[in-house]
């Protein structure tokens, strides 16, 4: 679910998850002032650009650009969103500016141009000012503010009773009163149809006529939802690992992300009986995996990343295997996977999960995923385990938990677009948080806009793997050359 492109992953899996969902949040123990915001009547105006703070890298220019804090009362309160971009490095060949729409949902699309900007291919760079911007309650656009310690009070999400769901409910109503407090009037206006309002403004500011367009991941969510508001002011749209907004019930959206998990992990074992240079070739591979779950379930097995702590299932789920899904980094998961099997195990004690990162007043203005008791979250939970028996405890069922009694104001609907020229979609076969199927729907929702662009391979991301993927979407986005229907590219090798 939350999301995040492959190759930007390279750089960035660290901080996240699309499940899959990384945040940049403020966090604070005191009751602080909520940000302040600025009431003016005036439009957003042009964007003043001057160069990042010094430790970025060279070229990387920064502004910020003013808009309305709830798009339905223009005059009111106000906030500044951050943007950065890089100029094109051939003026003489520059088509314009492309919007990148950054995934989590919390990514910061300010950190991708200063600090990553190789995500992008030599082609895109040399044709376009590369430009993207922090939503709204991320980094530096208002960023979503809580208190640290009752950020560490979260209970479980594995809950186990009637009354583990019934704190949980209570649980999630003190906290997003505690963040409302702390981040202002935003912490109401955080879904993506806003987001789509300052996607819009940003296009106007840059002074293109036209959206020129890649969304990664979530951003994929963002781009949709412009195409759909806004069908005649797209000029070209690449999304990157599709969400599928129409996955309306809370059963079939968690089925759907435990059945692409569980389609990588079945990769993982096939290629790893395949290949010689596996750390784990000629052995059990399920049977060593299933061994570090039962001792991370004990509190006995060590977290590689904190010597003398222990590693819960989740976190051996989550921040271990799927983040080398995320990468197809099959080599480097087989080798964990060999160390930590190989350790010597911890005495058994109590494991704690890492946070949840507070992509949820975004996600969960997002997703209308509602559970009605204990008896329904239980069999949810089966429902996944049945789906993906290798992969419990996956992060889309915390991710639910953590939206419990939360008000939706962008809930799923199939997209209705009309008037759009093609729109280029790019998935691999083997994507763990962002299934082909998903792409596949949503193309056929665009209807005749829609292009699927499928990559053979793995991971979470395609459009710079390899020189099939790269040249079909650098063609596009530069001269609207559209490939033809059904195109797909062979995968690369690990």
């Amino acid at each position: 679910m939350l999301f995040r492109g492959r190759s930007a992953l390279r750089g960035i899996a660290a901080r996240s998850t699309a499940m899959v969902v990384g945040v940049v949040t403020v966090v604070t123990t005191g009751l602080a002032a909520a940000p302040a915001v600025h009431a003016s009547p005036s439009a957003t105006g042009a964007l003043r650009w001057a160069p990042c703070d010094a430790e970025a890298k060279p070229g990387a220019e920064c502004a910020t650009l003013s808009v309305p804090v709830d798009w339905n009362r223009p005059d009111g309160p106000r906030l500044d969103l951050a943007v950065a971009r890089r100029q094109a490095t051939e003026p003489g060949a520059r088509v314009g500016s492309m919007v990148f729409g950054p995934g989590g949902p919390g990514d910061s699309g300010v950190a991708m141009v200063v600090g990553n900007i190789g995500r992008f291919s030599s082609e895109v760079r040399r044709r376009f000012d590369i430009v993207s911007f922090d939503p709204r309650g991320v980094g530096g656009s208002n960023p979503v503010a809580c208190s640290g310690d009752l950020l560490a009070e979260r209970p479980s999400p594995e809950l186990r009773s009637q009354a583990d769901f019934d704190a949980t409910l209570a649980y999630n109503r003190r906290l997003r009163a505690d963040c409302r407090a702390r981040t202002g009037p935003v912490f109401d206006h955080l879904d993506t149809a806003r987001t789509v309002r300052d996607l819009d403004a940003l296009r106007a500011a840059l002074g293109e006529r036209k959206l020129t367009f890649h969304g990664s991941s979530y951003g994929t969510l963002l781009g949709a939802q412009y195409a759909e508001a806004h069908p005649r002011r797209v000029r070209a749209m690449v999304l990157e690992s599709v969400m599928d907004h129409s996955v309306r019930t809370t059963r079939e959206f968690l089925r759907s992300e435990a059945a692409t998990a569980q389609d990588s992990f079945r990769e993982f074992v096939k290629w790893c009986d395949g290949v010689a240079d596996c750390a784990l070739h000629g052995r059990d591979v399920r049977a060593v995996w299933h061994g570090l779950l039962d001792r991370a379930g004990r509190g006995e097995l060590e977290d590689p990343a904190k010597p003398g702590a222990s590693l819960s299932r989740s976190d051996l789920v989550n921040k271990k295997a799927f983040r080398k899904f995320y990468q197809a980094d099959y080599a480097g998961l087989a080798t964990e996977i060999a160390r930590m099997h190989a350790s010597r195990p911890l005495p058994a004690s109590p494991t704690s999960m890492a946070p949840l990162p507070l992509a949820t007043p975004v996600f969960c203005s997002d997703w209308r995923l509602p559970v009605r008791d204990y008896e329904e979250y239980a069999s949810l939970v089966s429902t996944m385990n049945r789906t993906a028996p290798d992969l419990p405890h996956l992060l889309p069922i915390h991710m639910t938990a953590a939206c419990l009694g939360a008000p939706t104001a962008n809930p799923q609907h199939r997209l209705r677009v009309h008037g759009a020229p093609p729109i280029l979609l790019s998935n691999a076969l083997h994507d763990p948080a962002t299934g082909y199927a998903w792409a596949v729907s949503v193309a056929r929702q665009l209807g005749r806009s829609g292009v699927l662009l499928t990559y053979e391979g793995h991971g979470h991301g395609s459009v710079t793997s390899g020189p099939c993927m790269e040249d079909a979407v650098d063609s596009y986005l530069a001269d609207l050359a559209v490939p033809p229907r059904g195109t797909s590219c062979p995968a690369e090798p690990f």
